[in-house]
């Protein structure tokens, strides 16, 4: 392979692992939502006994309070298991494995639900309009922020599956939750309204079933590893190149030698 077509190899893998990874989690169009995801959660209030579950060596109280069905477009999502997240560890909180922050309903009904900013913090889902026909559309009760809650390994890897721009339904109890280890009382309530915050309502949720409707990303998703294949087959390559003549003159002791 020519020294030209190396450079062409790291040079297009470089621009394609750039845009792939920027377009991966682009929010699909409307056109290929479900129509699912236009329904309100289903929520009906339950009388249910505490009951107690073991997570990584803490027992923590569960206490239902409604049954709870959602489905929704994930705009943002946040991970407990973040390296910097250390609210979770000091409260000993290794039941709430994921937030996710999804739309749907009236928020869904057009476009414009693409031309808005999303982000996740420790608690809270951010969305900032970018537009002024975005801000006059956007339905705050459409937004939630959800704190899922599970005990069972492969629900956990089902949701950490899920990425922004995927379809999603879940399904389990709005909750309230607590352990007291060594002494130290810890207790998480949960929204039983999606219009009790400006940022959306934070649902406390203990996960029955979660299941990924549609995936998003496109092909975007298979690219990136695709691209980053190319990149690590053109660097093995560059090194696997010929020395350059100039440089091996360059480098040779008796060449250097007879010019001084």
């Amino acid at each position: 392979m020519s020294r030209r077509l190396v450079q062409l190899l790291l040079a297009s893998s470089l621009v394609l692992l750039a845009v792939a990874t920027w377009q991966k989690e682009a929010l699909p169009p409307k056109q290929v939502l479900s129509e699912d995801l236009l329904n309100e959660p289903e929520q009906v209030q339950v009388k249910q006994a505490a009951f107690d579950t073991t997570v990584n060596g803490v027992t923590y109280t569960i206490q239902p309070l409604y049954t709870y069905d959602i489905r929704g477009l994930v705009v943002s999502m946040y991970d407990s298991k973040t390296w910097w997240d250390y609210v979770h560890r000091e409260w000993n909180d290794h039941i709430n494995v994921m937030d996710l922050c999804v739309v749907w309903g009236n928020n869904l009904r057009s476009d414009n639900y693409k031309d808005i900013d999303y982000s996740s913090g420790q608690w809270i889902c951010y969305y900032q309009p970018k537009s002024l026909e975005a801000a006059q559309t956007f339905d705050q009760a459409a937004l939630s922020n959800n704190h899922l809650l599970t005990d069972k390994p492969e629900i956990a890897r089902a949701i950490r599956k899920a990425r922004i721009g995927d379809q999603v339904r879940f399904r389990g109890y709005l909750a309230e939750y607590s352990h007291n280890p060594d002494g130290q009382p810890f207790k998480r309530g949960t929204s039983i309204v999606r219009t009790d915050t400006g940022n959306g309502a934070c649902e406390t949720i203990f996960i029955e079933d979660f299941e990924i409707l549609k995936a998003g990303g496109g092909p975007w998703r298979k690219l990136v590893w695709v691209a980053a294949f190319m990149l690590v087959a053109g660097v093995i390559a560059w090194f696997r190149l010929p020395i350059d003549s100039g440089i091996r003159t360059a480098l040779d002791p008796e060449k250097f030698k007879k010019r001084k």
